[in-house]
């Protein structure tokens, strides 16, 4: 086997983690888990929901996601910044290609590489992540 065939068995066995990871996440209309992974160890998970404290309720009456929902990424993120870890050079692997908003906050945590499984209805996130030099790839997970 190749080292371009076992990185990709890596990067699919992740991204399974990551989409089981999503499964604590209340949200209604879409589930997200993000893992972050250095020197081949998950120093961080995230999954999409509300700030600790609140209700776990996404979703408002008329079933729009709340404003001050977090994104798996970002709450993978502030918690390894909770931690002794360093997201310096690690990979993040997302079930759903990461927002505009989460593309700076990857880029300021000095993520490396980011491997998703699922296109976000905006692809403005990874054309930044591009700019800024981060690797970026898609991978389909069955």
């Amino acid at each position: 086997m190749t080292e371009q065939e076992k990185k990709l068995l890596l990067d699919k066995r992740y991204l399974r983690m990551a989409r089981i990871w999503a499964e604590n996440s209340y949200c209604e209309r879409r589930r997200v888990g993000a893992l972050i992974v250095k020197d081949k160890s998950i120093i961080s998970d995230g999954y999409n929901g509300t700030p600790s404290g609140f209700e776990n309720l996404c979703e408002d009456e008329e079933n729009k996601t709340k404003p001050y929902v977090l994104h798996a990424e970002a709450n993978a993120i502030t918690k390894v910044a909770k931690s002794s870890n360093s997201s310096e050079g690690a990979t993040l692997y997302v079930t759903a290609s990461p927002c505009i908003e989460c593309a700076k906050l990857i880029i300021q945590a000095g993520i490396r590489r980011v491997v998703y499984s699922e296109a976000y209805r905006y692809l403005d996130g990874i054309e930044l992540l591009k700019k800024a030099k981060i690797e970026v790839d898609f991978v389909e997970v069955n």
